[in-house]
């Protein structure tokens, strides 16, 4: 299914049937409900050093994988509210982890559609079918029912996720749900009134971004929702939504820029001095433009203009077909790629914050979603580590929780199963990036 989409990244559990485990969904609920302390299932502590993740990869499996998503899945699907959306709760009560003792937000409830369309679930078939057309339901119709003059789709605020990413992160993860949607061209959804929505959405994410390509009221990650943010503008432009070139130009740019290929510093201004979510963002960035250097180099070599083992370089591109500008920009997008992505899979750069926060979820899904966009061949080494590291760590009910930040178990679980399942939306990655 295509859905895969890296969205917002962590992996899957090796829990079986857990679930049996538990009663009633109350008592369920009360367990992760205890206040916030370390426990052995969370992804954060693992990926970011806390415990050790070698050899990891040995789990990624077929089998542990498929029962990982189950689980997930099945949590997720008990933790949905009665009006269809997921919430993650408010920035001041971090240690509510009841999923139905939180409100509804848009963001949270995207990544939880997300999740269930990358694992094979339409509004007609799948085991989640009635959970996803709630969701989209909610999404609609909360997008539909805010004021025009409201720079935001929502008038639920100070939510975990709008506090750490930035104000506007509800639109940008919205409107990435919606491209989804629409590129899967789904019997039985209003195709006319998404697309309508996802406009609504586009046009808040290119309100609120600044001169320099940033989204307004960053939070204490903005550059996180400022990268998001250039990847749903990419995405809402591949499936056909209007979407201003100068706007994503600058977007794209201001990522970029966040990373000088030739030094190797990162600027850490606006990623809360963490160097992981700066430059997951400038991998993601420069990857179609990367991709389109490779393509255009690879067709002057078949077309003989050039030797067979010729480097990305301006004057080859040159004698691919580019202007001279163009060649510059392409080149420096392709130098920024390659460089930029070592730098995010270095040990020292995954150890993000130093412990658990959804926002390293979200850094290591840009970065596997990156290597899809630009068809890299390093992909299935970091799928199949990252993978392994997080079917490991799975919490014994099927979800996953932080322990800074963004601890919200019902976004750290879909964000996890996006990771694991980002297999199903390669052809739509790359579409992305054509």
């Amino acid at each position: 299914m295509k859905t895969k989409l890296l969205l917002v990244a962590v992996p899957l559990f090796i829990a079986g049937a857990f679930f049996s485990v538990f009663n009633s969904e109350t008592d369920m609920y009360s367990e992760t409900a205890r206040v916030l302390k370390p426990i052995d299932g969370c992804v954060f502590m693992t990926v970011m050093g806390e415990q050790s993740s070698e050899d990891f990869n040995i789990y990624k499996n077929d089998e542990n994988l498929n029962m990982s998503v189950r689980d997930g899945l099945s949590w997720l699907s008990k933790a949905q509210l009665p009006n269809g959306g997921y919430g993650a709760g408010s920035h001041s009560a971090q240690d509510i982890l009841d999923p139905h003792a939180v409100k509804a937000d848009p963001a949270t409830t995207a990544m939880v559609g997300m999740a269930f369309m990358r694992s094979g679930n339409t509004v007609k078939k799948g085991v989640y079918s009635k959970n996803l057309k709630q969701a989209i339901n909610y999404l609609l119709e909360t997008v539909e029912d805010t004021p025009k003059d409201n720079p935001y789709i929502t008038e639920v605020r100070n939510t975990q996720i709008q506090t750490k990413l930035g104000q506007n992160i509800d639109a940008v993860l919205t409107a990435q749900f919606f491209s989804n949607l629409l590129d899967r061209n789904l019997e039985g959804v209003d195709k006319k009134r998404v697309a309508r929505c996802l406009d609504i959405c586009v046009a808040k994410i290119q309100q609120g971004t600044d001169a320099m390509g940033r989204q307004n009221g960053a939070g204490w990650a903005g550059v996180l929702q400022s990268g998001l943010a250039n990847s749903a503008l990419e995405a809402a432009d591949a499936v056909g939504a209007e979407v201003d070139k100068e706007v994503l130009d600058r977007t794209r740019t201001y990522q970029k820029d966040n990373f000088d290929e030739k030094t190797g510093d990162v600027n850490t201004a606006d990623g809360a001095g963490v160097m992981l979510y700066a430059v997951s963002g400038s991998v993601r960035a420069s990857a179609k433009e990367a991709r389109k250097a490779e393509e255009a180099l690879n067709k002057a070599k078949k077309a003989g203009k050039l030797d067979r083992d010729a480097p990305v370089t301006v004057d080859n591109l040159m004698k691919s077909g580019y202007s001279e500008e163009e060649a510059m920009e392409y080149n420096a997008s392709y130098n920024v790629y390659n460089a930029a992505k070592a730098t995010a899979q270095r040990q020292d750069v995954l150890n993000g914050f130093g412990n658990n926060g959804g926002e390293e979820f979200l850094s290591f899904l840009q970065t596997g979603e990156s290597l899809a966009v630009n068809k890299d061949k390093d992909w299935k080494k970091w799928y199949d580590d990252m993978s392994g590291r997080i079917l490991k760590i799975q919490n014994n009910d099927g979800s996953w929780n932080g322990h800074h930040c963004i601890t919200s178990p019902v976004f750290c679980t879909a964000t996890s199963l996006l990771l694991l399942t980002v297999e199903n939306d390669i052809e739509y990655l790359r579409k992305v990036g054509e």
